[in-house]
């Protein structure tokens, strides 16, 4: 049975709306994508060394990452030769198995959230401004406080004009607690006020924002790094999570964010906002495989619900729809 063939059983016979989510949300990298890739195999009669550079072209293109894609087509030459193929339209199928492969060696289930069964989980939010990070924090709110946990959110961006005002509109729109300070003060001091509150309205999870200025880049980090002592003192283990958003659109830049981030704070995982609006939804697998971080959140809409866990077989099934239902509708 074909990786396709697979995917179109777990993911057809009952559809749910996460799949359906990232089905459309993934409708620009897969027109660009998998349609390209269509077109290649189309286009030859056999499988050589010609089809996979036109093949590497491709996958460059839609910003897999060259490391990446010298893996991956690496990988496809041996399992080419191995089941001795032919056909050029039988490498499609393998082409997504491997995609998946390469996402999930070496991890078991990455994207989950390291959430506390006993007390106050603490996630910190880092990025710079303008990715959409008090927007990524606003709609994890809405999804804890659906799930029936109670959510604080604190105001830790306390230098971006209007940031703290932002996250206070998320707060009435998500019936959520925001704790802020004045414009200008100490981040640090609103992340201890902001552990007190969660305490002592027994909050469940606390959201925290953080500033984003990349141009003072040691400044910035000096400026996490006091933040997670101070989270650290006053709960042992937090932050449990430390989440770099990152902006889908943005590409290679995104990777380049995403090494800065990671050199100064222990990033824990990625989330890819905006993978809806870019063409090159390959930089997903880039960031995992050379980054070696779990993507655990892709934004696949503008709507407070599509922002959804990643998945790394659903994402692969967002890429290739439109051939997995051709091919499985001719068998």
């Amino acid at each position: 049975m074909s990786f396709f063939k697979k995917l179109k059983d777990k993911f057809t016979v009952s559809t749910d709306s996460v799949t359906e989510k990232f089905k459309d949300g993934l409708t620009k990298t897969r027109d660009n994508f998998s349609n390209r890739v269509n077109d290649l195999v189309a286009r030859y009669r056999k499988i050589d060394e010609d089809f996979f550079e036109e093949l590497e072209e491709i996958l460059i293109q839609a910003d897999v990452g060259f490391e990446t894609v010298m893996e991956l087509v690496e990988e496809l030459k041996l399992e080419v030769k191995r089941q001795n193929m032919q056909d050029p339209k039988d490498v499609q199928s393998v082409i997504s198995e491997k995609l998946v492969e390469i996402y999930q060696s070496g991890e078991e289930a990455p994207n989950e959230l390291n959430m506390q069964e006993d007390g106050l989980t603490v996630i910190l939010f880092v990025g710079v401004n303008g990715v959409g990070k008090t927007t990524t924090i606003g709609k994890l709110a809405h999804q804890f406080k659906s799930e029936g946990k109670k959510v604080v959110m604190a105001a830790g961006d306390t230098f971006r004009a209007g940031a703290i005002e932002q996250l206070e509109v998320w707060g009435e729109r998500v019936g959520v607690d925001v704790i802020k300070q004045g414009a200008g003060s100490d981040p640090a001091a609103v992340m201890f006020d902001a552990i007190q509150s969660a305490r002592a309205r027994k909050a469940d999870v606390l959201l925290c924002d953080t500033a984003g200025r990349l141009q003072n880049k040691v400044n910035l980090m000096n400026e996490l790094e006091k933040v997670k002592r101070v989270i650290e003192r006053e709960i042992p283990g937090a932050p449990h999570e430390v989440l770099l958003v990152l902006d889908a659109t943005t590409g290679q830049n995104a990777m380049i964010q995403a090494k800065t981030f990671k050199d100064a704070t222990n990033v824990t995982g990625i989330v890819l906002t905006k993978l809806d609006g870019t063409a090159k939804g390959g930089i997903v697998l880039a960031i995992r495989n050379e980054l070696h971080i779990p993507v655990k959140f892709v934004g696949l809409g503008e709507r407070m619900d599509d922002l959804q866990q990643f998945d790394a077989e659903k994402y692969v099934y967002g890429l290739f729809s439109n051939l997995i239902e051709k091919e499985t509708d001719e068998e």
